[in-house]
């Protein structure tokens, strides 16, 4: 009997149409290869394009297709110069994690080849590490408030509750005991100053306990953004709050390459939302050189999500690909300083991707 996922696709804004195309031309590569399983793509329109035809960048028609759906691949949305009245940029992608509770944004990041990574003497898969952000609460919690540009002060709050520390806690520990490395789960945090990260340690400290296998430590924010730069090798599994997940994950896109290099998920127990982590740089958009890689192990990430010992199969042999193909410095796309275009660079993964899945 055949599994059908049902696979949302929302390309977005910029150039998130043109890598979200790249990743399901592979997806479609991939499926008759598979035994049992088959795939089912859903392409909604959503973003700022969305928002000037109609007033809604999230059309309740695309909410339920992504609600109704197995897992949604997602481009990139919002563009800098388009805005909503209260002066915040268009990002439905937020209004998705809340609505559909997707509390865990896991970022893993990896270094495919030593050119690569501004950092000296590491090579690939000598950074190897994931960064799992609580994505509904923190500093995040605060964003509808609207500033009055007039007053004498402007305030947000920061938002802990024990439910979302505990059970993003609870993830991290999980990501870790299925990693093949030490099995360290770093809490990233500022206890030190702020109450609300004295409660997000208490809530590890006790999560912690149920996962005697695994290292627990804490560090201090502003010494983690240190230590990744001085020792990135160090890391196993990060785990820390909305904000300092969102700041901390780009500078780990950095060790390896930069933006175009780091895919996440966004994952809830009923849900989840693949997806780069870079924006829609719409400065670059309709030129085809925009880099498809984040894209693609995002791809990845959803195959293994799935859960199906086929559909692992098939990420692992994508994931191959990727890496065969990047341990040529050649293969790199302008943003890299090489001289690709975002279809060249899916070629040659297609091609490694042939050999991998035999």
């Amino acid at each position: 009997m055949t599994k059908t996922y049902k696979i949302v696709v929302l390309g977005g804004d910029g150039i998130g149409p043109e890598v979200t195309d790249q990743a399901v031309r592979l997806l479609k590569e991939i499926q008759p290869q598979l035994s049992g399983v088959a795939f089912e793509f859903d392409e909604h329109s959503v973003g700022v394009g969305e928002y000037q035809k109609n007033g809604d960048a999230l059309p309740e028609t695309a909410f339920e297709a992504c609600r109704n759906s197995d897992a949604i691949l997602l481009g990139a949305m919002g563009l800098p110069n388009v805005r909503y009245p209260n002066g915040k940029e268009i990002a439905p992608q937020l209004d998705l994690r809340e609505k559909l509770d997707l509390y865990g944004g896991v970022r893993p990041i990896e270094l495919f080849h030593e050119a690569d990574t501004p950092l000296k003497n590491y090579g690939p898969g000598e950074i190897d590490f994931v960064l799992v952000r609580e994505s509904t609460e923190g500093i995040f919690a605060g964003r509808d408030a609207v500033a009055d540009l007039d007053a004498d002060e402007s305030l947000n709050i920061i938002r802990i509750t024990r439910k979302g520390a505990e059970r993003v806690c609870r993830m991290a520990f999980e990501v870790a005991r299925k990693r093949d490395k030490a099995k360290k789960v770093s809490l990233i945090d500022k206890a030190n100053v702020l109450s609300t990260m004295v409660y997000f340690r208490h809530i590890f400290d006790e999560v912690a306990k149920d996962f005697p296998d695994i290292t627990a430590e804490h560090v201090y924010v502003d010494a983690s953004a240190l230590f990744m730069v001085r020792r990135p090798h160090d890391f196993d599994v990060m785990v820390t709050e909305n904000m300092f997940g969102d700041i901390l994950s780009d500078l780990a896109a950095g060790l390896v390459g930069g933006m175009g290099m780091a895919p996440s998920a966004d994952i809830g127990d009923k849900a989840a939302v693949f997806q780069p982590s870079h924006g829609s740089a719409p400065d670059i958009a309709g030129q085809g050189i925009a880099n498809p890689i984040a894209m693609i192990l995002s791809a990845v990430m959803m195959l293994q999500w799935f859960d199906n010992d086929e559909t692992r199969r098939a990420g692992a042999a994508l994931h191959a690909a990727v890496a065969r193909v990047l341990s040529d410095p050649s293969n790199r796309t302008p943003d890299m300083g090489g001289k690709l275009s975002t279809t060249q660079i899916t070629d040659a993964i297609s091609i490694a991707l042939k050999d991998a899945l035999n």
